[in-house]
């Protein structure tokens, strides 16, 4: 008996990382406990190597069922390594850890707001051969065959997602015609990240079988578009229960350097998005504030009358790397609260 487990992983392709993945054979059945092997891959194809020195190795790190294939079959995400066992360059996952770890006694949690939007060829779905929609509005949450475009796809995706296991907590239609979102968490930073990696590669699989692409292109539209983010919220126990260490956070967030160290990390394109416009505050410009969605970080209205509870960084684009954003949150604002003695 044999069992196909579809291997996963980021590649080096810069500035903006796509997602490869192909299937190895393996004997037996998934909950045998047998580890899951090591596997190669040609990095020269990748952007993570050389021809002359091609080898690069996947390290197995999170599986879960594959609601595609059913049955025994997995997915498997993957860390790239080299061959001597170190962590490729491109690996964003073994810079998160040792953050991860060095502050998991403050509890963080994530949830993140992944935006998307569907593309039929070359335009979003939705839009009219050789012209523009009706202008934005009515799509956000909206419902009919005049304002809704693509939800067989996004029901599919939901369902495969559950399906996996994975912690998905809600989806909803975005602001532009074609464009829509789903919710991962709350989870720590690791396992948040690694279940966004596999949701985006389900995505992915899912709408090629509608023959329809999908883009966590930041700006996918120019003009009086709204742009695609992935808003990162955050909360660390304190945060959960002293609004103190909320403002505590916000502040660490915009301290110094921080504001454009973080900026420069949250995903390409970002100056096209993070214009001021269309819910966002300038890229350059770090503002937080209650229920305000054009401010760099927002505090829900809920948050404030609790007095408890997380923020929203509402910065980071739909391409961001969730490795890279939670890792820098999660060491920005654990190390602000430490410094204010609000652990």
């Amino acid at each position: 008996m044999s069992y196909k487990a579809e291997y996963i992983w980021i590649d080096g392709t810069e500035p903006t990382a796509k997602l490869r993945s192909k299937t190895k054979i393996l004997p037996g059945v998934p909950s045998d406990g047998a580890e899951l092997p090591i596997w190669g891959f040609d990095g020269s194809s990748t952007n993570q190597a050389e021809g002359h020195a091609s080898d690069r190795v996947l390290q197995p790190v999170f599986s879960c069922p594959d609601p595609i294939r059913g049955g025994n079959d997995v997915l498997v995400l993957c860390e790239v390594l080299n061959i001597d066992m170190t962590p490729h360059e491109s690996n964003t996952r073994a810079l998160l850890r040792p953050v991860a770890e060095k502050f998991a006694a403050q509890e963080p949690i994530f949830g993140i707001e992944q935006e998307y939007t569907f593309f039929d060829g070359t335009r979003p779905l939705g839009f009219p051969v050789g012209g523009f929609p009706a202008a934005q509005g009515g799509y956000y949450c909206g419902v009919g065959a005049d304002e809704i475009f693509g939800r067989d796809i996004v029901e599919k995706h939901l369902d495969h997602c559950l399906t996996a296991g994975l912690d998905i907590s809600g989806i909803n239609a975005e602001v532009m015609p074609g464009q829509w979102e789903f919710q991962v968490g709350p989870l720590g930073p690791l396992e948040v990240a690694d279940q966004l990696w596999i949701a985006r590669w389900l995505l992915y699989r899912t709408a090629e079988d509608f023959n329809v692409s999908a883009t966590l292109n930041p700006k996918p539209v120019k003009g009086d578009w709204n742009g695609a983010g992935a808003h990162t919220n955050f909360s660390t126990r304190a945060m959960r229960e002293d609004y103190a260490a909320i403002i505590a956070a916000c502040e660490a967030l915009g301290e110094g350097s921080k504001p454009l160290d973080h900026v420069k990390n949250y995903g390409a394109g970002i100056d096209e998005r993070l214009t001021g416009l269309h819910e966002t505050a300038p890229w350059n410009e770090f503002s937080y504030g209650v229920s305000d969605r054009g401010a760099s970080v927002r505090i829900p209205w809920q948050v404030e009358k609790d007095g408890k509870g997380y923020i929203e960084d509402r910065r980071p684009n739909a391409n961001v790397d969730p490795y890279v954003v939670t890792r820098l949150i999660v060491d920005t604002c654990c190390t602000g609260l430490e410094k204010n003695g609000l652990i």
